[in-house]
């Protein structure tokens, strides 16, 4: 009995250890995995500036923490980034949307303004009535940049970072998946940049004049961006594989957004300003978008021809005066000639 004892302590020993070795080299090859991982980062991100390096913290943190390979955890970090921006691109869309239901009245001060440039007056009243039609609305002229303020500094941060992880991760060589393993090399199908420029293309096509109907200069702007989307295939053909991971996934989210936001009834429930379809306009010739430069260089110019009106009327009265003291000055000599004259003849 004894016996049979001691043979089930010594098996049950073994697999004890047995386990205990298994457990060891598992916890072992994670730490292993990881940590070259975390070092490769630490020392790509070391000499990035500060948005740059946290943006390379963030997208590291992610792919360690969900174990996704480089790419998804580019496109995830993409996802969170791009909403939790949402709010402001919100607030920018309703502001966009103010400015163009106030256009018109812009274009009627604008008519008036430019039905008055000689008076200077009127112009400084024109002005004030910008102004204040300006803070009615609660927007200001650069209400349309606001959007570039917000998207710029965060595209060019991933680009700057996904490009520097790119060239020194190495584990980006083995992170992507199908045919696009390598992450840090260009795309030789050049599939990605061609998913770049036609997502674009699209979102640019449904969105691009969200909130700026009727606005001569959004017509413009939608044509400056195709002309865009379609250079991008030739400019982005050299770009890692990386890039392509934000960037698609970043046009993709504009163009679901944007379509979101169509919808009248998240519209309302978000508070954004209805704008009126307006109607063909019978002329031919299209509308000139407001600018007040010219209405100030008018008044300007009305001001100095004001002033220099002023020395020409001051010079045709020194003018009048000069020619008429003159007269007066012949006039005296006349008579203090016939005055000799008659006493020359009494002499």
């Amino acid at each position: 009995m004894s016996t049979v004892n001691q043979g089930s302590d010594k098996i049950s020993s073994d697999v004890m250890t047995d386990v205990a070795d298994v457990l060891t080299n598992t916890t072992m090859d994670a730490v292993v995995s990881q940590a070259p991982v975390v070092n490769e980062v630490a020392i790509a991100a070391a000499d990035s500036f500060l948005p740059v390096q946290a943006l390379q913290y963030v997208i590291d943190a992610v792919h360690s923490y969900t174990g996704l390979n480089w790419w998804a955890a580019i496109v995830l970090t993409t996802l969170l980034i791009r909403t939790a921006t949402v709010p402001l691109l919100i607030n920018q869309l309703k502001a966009t949307s103010k400015l163009t239901l106030m256009r018109p009245h812009l274009e009627e001060i604008k008519q008036q303004m430019e039905g008055l440039t000689m008076d200077p007056v009127a112009v400084a009243k024109g002005q004030q009535q910008m102004k204040k039609l300006f803070k009615e609305y609660g927007v200001s002229p650069f209400t349309p940049l606001k959007g570039l303020f917000i998207q710029g500094p965060i595209f060019v941060s991933f680009f700057l970072a996904i490009t520097n992880m790119a060239e020194k991760v190495p584990s980006f060589k083995h992170g992507g998946a199908s045919w696009f393993i390598d992450l840090s090399t260009p795309d030789a199908l050049y599939i990605f940049p061609a998913l770049t420029a036609l997502s674009f293309l699209i979102t640019v096509e449904c969105n691009m004049q969200e909130g700026m109907e009727g606005n001569p200069v959004a017509g413009t702007m939608k044509n400056v961006s195709r002309g865009l989307a379609v250079l991008t295939v030739p400019f982005t053909m050299g770009f890692p594989k990386a890039i392509f991971c934000y960037w698609v996934t970043s046009n993709l989210f504009s163009l679901v957004y944007g379509l979101v936001l169509k919808v009248p009834g998240v519209k309302k429930t978000l508070g954004i300003p209805e704008i009126p379809v307006a109607p063909p306009t019978t002329t031919s010739a299209p509308q000139s978008p407001f600018s007040i430069f010219p209405a100030l260089k008018q008044a300007t110019s009305s001001t100095t021809n004001g002033q220099s009106s002023i020395p020409e009327e001051a010079s045709k009265h020194s003018n009048k005066k000069i020619s008429s003291s003159s007269v007066i000055s012949q006039r005296l000599r006349s008579l203090e000639k016939q005055v000799k004259g008659r006493k020359k003849n009494k002499k």
